[in-house]
């Protein structure tokens, strides 16, 4: 039973991976309802999110490829932060951290549904002077690699933060933003999982299980993705953050 409830939690989290963000919020208690302990289930559905995140972004290749002057960018960024991320989660508790989760989500969230309305005050502000576009663009790396610190040191909601940081970063193109997504959560995720590997604080079987549904829905939901029209994903975005947001606020001081 643990087998298959691993399984499906692996196609349907990949699934949400891929269209909205979020799928560690399935995969992460399927892990521990598994008898996974925490910190091995933490770090086993970092390792079960990253084939997902690799092929989704393989899937919507089209609509992100004209961003490509950004994607080295933002893979360095990811890449150096994601492992200060991992460094972290082995020296700090998930208990300590289930305290700050619900306000991260908080400030995700309204990042995501004002993103666009900030983003142009920054532009309005930016086009004044060329020092004011450079601080702005400081600014924003700057909440890249917060980001990714987040996103190595605890997996469950990178996508959505990611997708608030994107749409702060002026993108539109939903599509776009969910394979620029999942681009840079591939990369903060392949470096967490090698640190996590020589610490040895993955759960290989039970990981690898999650890890084959997670891949096959992550992919099947971004190739089917461009038949659902942007504003409905919009919105789903939202709702599900927000249930999210209430979920660990009653996770972390009510439970």
């Amino acid at each position: 039973m643990n087998e298959i409830l691993l399984l499906l939690a692996g196609l349907l989290g990949g699934a949400v991976n891929s269209l909205a963000g979020g799928g560690s919020f399935i995969v992460f208690p399927a892990l521990l309802f598994a008898g996974v302990p925490p910190v091995l289930a933490n770090a086993s559905n970092t390792y079960a999110a990253l084939p997902g995140y690799a092929s989704g972004a393989v899937g919507y290749w089209q609509s992100m490829i004209k961003y490509k002057d950004r994607m080295l960018v933002y893979g360095i960024v990811a890449a150096v932060f994601g492992y200060v991320g991992a460094e972290l989660l082995l020296v700090v508790s998930d208990e300590q951290f289930n305290k700050v989760v619900p306000w991260l989500m908080t400030f995700a969230v309204a990042l995501f549904i004002f993103g666009n309305q900030i983003n142009a005050a920054v532009k309005a502000r930016g086009s004044q002077g060329k020092g004011m576009q450079r601080l702005g663009t400081v600014l924003l790396l700057g909440a890249l690699a917060a980001v990714c610190i987040y996103g190595g040191f605890f997996n469950a909601g990178l996508g959505i933060l990611l997708l608030a940081f994107l749409a702060l970063a002026g993108m539109s193109d939903i599509h776009a933003m969910n394979g620029l997504k999942l681009y840079i959560s591939a990369i903060v995720a392949l470096v967490a999982v090698v640190r996590f590997a020589f610490n040895g604080t993955i759960d290989w079987y039970h990981g690898s299980i999650a890890l084959v549904g997670v891949t096959i829905g992550g992919y099947a939901a971004a190739r089917l993705a461009k038949f659902i029209p942007t504003q409905w994903i919009r919105i789903g975005v939202i709702i599900y953050g927000i249930g999210m947001t209430l979920y660990f606020f009653w996770r972390a001081y009510f439970a």
